[in-house]
């Protein structure tokens, strides 16, 4: 068998180049395979719109909307990263070894978003079928009209999860403050055992799934009906 030839990376330092230049360059045809940016410093939007199957690594902490709009693309952010974290992500993995600000995911229709240390409030607001795993914990009005995907919560959950909540499917392994409306505790099957367990195998994550509580929608809220008005 052949050895294994290490792929070269390309480095950017953002501090000489700026965001523009940055995100023109990976968004280009002829973006490279492997890239390292260093020095974002908290810039905003940083690895935006990607379309590409490359792989890139954000040496540092990143401000608002860090990778939003992801498809093909592996963003490893070593950091933390502001507000709106792979937003309206549609497929390929962000991964974010700090903490995630709120609105981590939000709207996101596909791929994968880890957050090793704790997410604000509504991590994973209006997804769409994106799958969110949290390490730590996870602040109020979490997955709020989350209408496809999973949420995967080894901490706590704050107050009003999964509030309006359609299809998504949210797994928490510690206590929730409070559920939102039309959210109830679930059963836990076998089959979301193993979803689970493949979920937290993908996102790097050595726990057990018989110690996650399921919760999902109670369905109440699908179409209007006076016997639900306070509800709403």
């Amino acid at each position: 068998m052949a050895p294994l030839t290490a792929v070269p990376t390309t480095m950017y330092d953002v501090s000489s180049i700026g965001t523009r230049t940055l995100n023109a360059a990976l968004q280009s045809t002829t973006a490279p395979v492997s890239v390292t940016v260093v020095e974002p410093a908290g810039a905003h939007a940083l690895a935006c719109g990607l379309d590409a199957p490359i792989d890139v690594r954000v040496e540092g902490h990143v401000g608002y909307y860090a990778a939003g709009m992801n498809q093909h693309a592996s963003v490893t952010i070593v950091g933390n990263a502001g507000v709106g974290v792979a937003e309206n992500m549609m497929s390929g993995s962000v991964h974010v070894t700090g903490d995630a600000s709120q609105s981590a995911g939000a709207t996101a229709h596909g791929g994968l978003l880890v957050i090793e240390g704790n997410a604000a409030a509504r991590c994973g607001i209006s997804m769409k079928g994106v799958d969110i795993v949290v390490g730590g914990s996870i602040g109020h009005m979490s997955a709020f009209m989350g209408q496809a995907g999973r949420l995967v919560v080894l901490g706590d959950a704050g107050e009003a999860l999964g509030d309006s909540l359609y299809e998504a499917r949210i797994y928490v392994r510690g206590t929730v403050a409070s559920l939102g409306a039309d959210c109830i505790k679930k059963e836990i099957r076998v089959e979301h055992l193993a979803e689970l367990r493949e979920l937290l195998d993908a996102a790097g994550f050595d726990a057990d799934p018989a110690e996650f509580t399921r919760y999902g929608s109670a369905r109440t809220l699908y179409n209007f009906h006076v016997d639900n008005a306070a509800a709403y």
